[in-house]
């Protein structure tokens, strides 16, 4: 098991990258398997989650290579992939399993997906009850609501379907699977979810339609219609979140961060941040595949607390571990309402963040929906635990910088599932 040291009270300064973003580089890999032609992917990230992706294709069928630090994926359209002759594991990957389940739904073979001790844990019945009124014949454990999944494709017929959360793993596994559906798939999310699927879907060719009071559809048929691209994938917003929050509680610091995708549906974390009283700003702005980006800077702020419910959390449903360590070095009570979706990702991720800052002396209430946050109170150096939750982690290497004394974060080898070199970076911002 490895453990990360942190010594407290030290400043973070730079102009660094952080890794691309892993929601596009799951999707890129994605499309660019079903695409017809070649696919060029620059900036993919090479983390655990997203080359499982990879790898997930390779095993179907799928040829792809490194070319430097380009991902170069040769497609042969939707019906170019193949039964794998294993069983597909997708590790600790929530995005690659109900993706690829969604995927995989609409072929006429025979797959079966799984993951690790943590993925095998987390809510699949989501994704599976609506493939199966699509007519997708899929099994697994507890009904199907667990992995792993076995999963008998093809025939599929579109749906008329009214999501029951903003879900973009939802979305875009119904979505994927309407590629191949008799007929339209016409959706309904209830909220603001990333849209990365759609975007890249029409930047690969499919037509996307969308409709007043959140409807969007896809035909049948319009996977014909994908054919490979170049991609450049703009660094990860959720990574670069870790950084941000490092700079603004820790005195003397500043930081900026190139090329950062700023897609709308992801920026939650900048808006709660500024809101709270830091001094964040956005420069250069541009956009690469219809993704924006732009430089990011953060300054240290005194911040205060504030009420985080509705819409707000789920355009920063993946950052609120790091919120929660910038409310407890917040003057005043943080509310956060609605969030009750972190209680099942790769840990419950509302109790392993209240537990352990409670351990490194924060005053946090753990609530059904989401916590209450006291800040203010110096935090001390401890041994705290990352619950194998890459995310955690890092938001406890980030809170442990503004500590007194030494913080040890217990199994820290989930961090490369989204993260590799968080470490190392992290070092050399905290060097000066």
């Amino acid at each position: 098991m490895t453990n990360l040291a942190i010594l407290g009270k030290k400043r973070v300064q730079g102009d660094i990258r952080v890794p691309g973003d892993k929601s596009i580089s799951h999707r890129s890999a994605i499309l660019g398997s079903i695409a017809r032609g070649t696919t060029t992917v620059k900036g993919f990230l090479k983390g655990d989650d997203t080359l499982g992706t990879l790898i997930a294709f390779r095993k179907m069928g799928v040829e792809w290579r490194w070319e430097g630090e380009s991902l170069i994926i040769r497609g042969h359209g939707l019906k170019g992939l193949s039964e794998s002759e294993d069983v597909i594991d997708l590790g600790n990957s929530g995005t690659g399993i109900r993706l690829l389940t969604g995927l995989v739904s609409g072929f006429d073979q025979f797959t079966v997906l799984t993951g690790d001790e943590s993925l095998r844990s987390r809510p699949m019945g989501r994704v599976v009850e609506p493939l199966r009124r699509m007519g997708a014949r899929i099994d697994g454990r507890s009904g199907g609501k667990l992995a792993p999944l076995s999963i008998h494709g093809g025939n599929l017929k579109g749906l008329k379907y009214e999501m029951p959360v903003a879900s973009a793993q939802l979305k875009s596994a119904l979505l994927l699977a309407g590629l191949w559906a008799e007929g339209a798939t016409e959706l309904r999310e209830p909220g603001p979810a990333r849209d990365h699927t759609e975007i890249m879907l029409e930047g690969f060719g499919a037509r996307v339609e969308r409709e007043e009071g959140g409807w969007m559809r896809i035909r049948g048929g319009a996977g014909d219609d994908l054919v490979g691209r170049e991609i450049t994938v703009p660094g990860d917003i959720s990574s670069a979140a870790f950084f941000l929050t490092a700079a603004i509680i820790t005195p003397g610091s500043e930081i900026t961060i190139r090329r950062v995708g700023v897609n709308p549906r992801r920026t939650g974390a900048l808006d709660i941040l500024r809101e709270m009283g830091a001094d964040i700003k956005l420069s250069e702005r541009g956009s690469s595949a219809n993704e924006p980006y732009a430089d990011i800077t953060a300054r240290h702020s005194r911040l205060k607390g504030i009420t985080i419910e509705g819409d707000r959390v789920v355009r920063a449903i993946d950052e609120f571990p790091v919120l929660a360590v910038a409310a407890a070095y917040a003057e005043g009570r943080t509310v956060v309402r609605d969030a009750q979706e972190l209680r099942v990702k790769e840990s419950d991720r509302i109790a392993a963040m209240a537990f352990e800052l409670d351990r490194m002396g924060a005053s946090v209430e753990d609530l059904p929906n989401g916590m209450i946050i006291n800040g203010g109170k110096p935090l001390k150096g401890t041994v705290v635990d990352s619950h194998g939750d890459h995310r955690v982690a890092m938001s406890l290497a980030i809170a442990a910088l503004g500590a007194e004394a030494e913080t040890v974060i217990h199994d820290t080898e989930c961090i490369a599932t989204s993260f590799p070199g968080f470490e190392k970076l992290l070092e050399e911002a905290t060097a000066g």
